[in-house]
C-alpha cells in the first residue's frame, strides 16, 4: 500500500511537500512485524527485505521535500522510512532506535547508510551497536531529528509542526524546490568540486522557466508570485 501510494505521488505534478505520519496513536511505524518473519523460509527474508529497501529508497527520492512526523514509536524499519525523509519532527515522548542487532541482524532499509550520514559515522555505530531507543530530547541533542514538542492531548504535537514546515515551503518556486532537493543529495555524495558542478547544472533548470521571471514581475510589483512549476 506504502509502495502504490509513493507511486502515485511521484507523478502528481500538484503535489509540493509531502508529510509522512501514523494515525495510530502512539506508533509512527513499529517496524517488521517478527511474527511475520518467523515463518518465513530464509530464501524468502532476503527478497522481502529487498522490496522494503528499494520502497525506502523510492520515499528517499520524491522529488518535492518529505517531512517525517514522528508521534511514537519509531523502531527499526520505522525509523529507517523516517531517515528517507529530508526533515524528521517529533514528539519528546516518541522513541526512535534502529534496534536489529537485538534480533542478530542488521537494519536492512538503508539504516546503515542513512543514519551515519545523518548524525556522523561514531554516533551511528555506537546506536546500532547497542540497540538503543533514544526519545525525543535525546533525538534532537544528536541531530537525528529537527525539532522536538511536548505532545499534546491530541497526540499529533509532530504532525501539526510538520504542517506548520509545509506551509513554510508551499509559496516557493516548485522547479526550485525539486532542483534544490536534487543539487543537495547529489552534492552529499561526491567532493566538492562536483557538488558544485551540480548545482551549476540543476541552478541551470530554473533559468529558463516561467516561475523565475514571475518572482523577478512579482518582486517588481511588490506582490506575492504566484508560481506554477513551469
Amino acid at each position: 500500500m506504502l509502495s502504490k501510494a509513493v507511486d502515485a505521488l511521484k507523478s502528481d505534478k500538484k503535489v509540493r511537500t509531502i508529510i509522512v505520519r501514523s494515525e495510530v496513536p502512539g506508533i509512527f511505524c513499529a517496524g517488521a512485524d517478527l511474527k511475520e518473519r518467523a515463518k518465513m523460509s530464509s530464501s524468502e527474508v532476503g527478497p522481502f527485505v529487498s522490496k522494503i529497501r528499494a520502497m525506502i529508497n523510492e520515499i528517499a527520492n520524491l522529488p518535492v521535500p518529505t517531512i517525517a512526523a514522528i508521534d511514537g514509536l519509531a523502531l527499526g524499519g520505522g525509523l529507517e522510512l523516517a531517515l528517507a525523509c529530508d526533515i524528521r519532527v517529533a514528539a519528546s515522548s516518541a522513541k526512535m532506535g534502529l534496534v536489529e542487532t537485538k534480533l542478530a541482524i542488521i537494519p536492512g532499509g538503508g539504516g546503515t547508510q542513512r543514519l551515519p550520514r545523518a548524525i556522523g559515522m561514531s554516533l551511528a555505530k555506537e546506536l546500532i551497536f547497542s540497540a538503543r531507543v533514544l526519545d525525543g530530547q535525546e533525538a534532537k541533542s544528536v541531530g537525528l531529528i529537527s525539532h522536538v514538542l511536548e505532545q499534546n492531548q491530541e497526540g499529533d504535537a509532530a504532525y501539526r509542526k510538520a504542517l506548520d514546515l509545509a506551509r513554510e515551503f508551499l509559496p516557493q518556486g516548485p522547479v526550485a524546490m525539486r532542483v534544490a532537493k536534487l543539487a543537495i543529495n547529489q552534492g552529499m555524495e561526491v567532493d566538492l568540486v562536483t557538488g558544485l558542478a551540480i548545482e551549476e547544472a540543476c541552478y541551470a533548470q530554473t533559468i529558463p522557466t516561467k516561475d523565475r521571471l514571475e518572482g523577478l514581475l512579482a518582486f517588481k510589483e511588490k506582490r506575492t508570485p504566484r508560481y506554477k512549476g513551469e
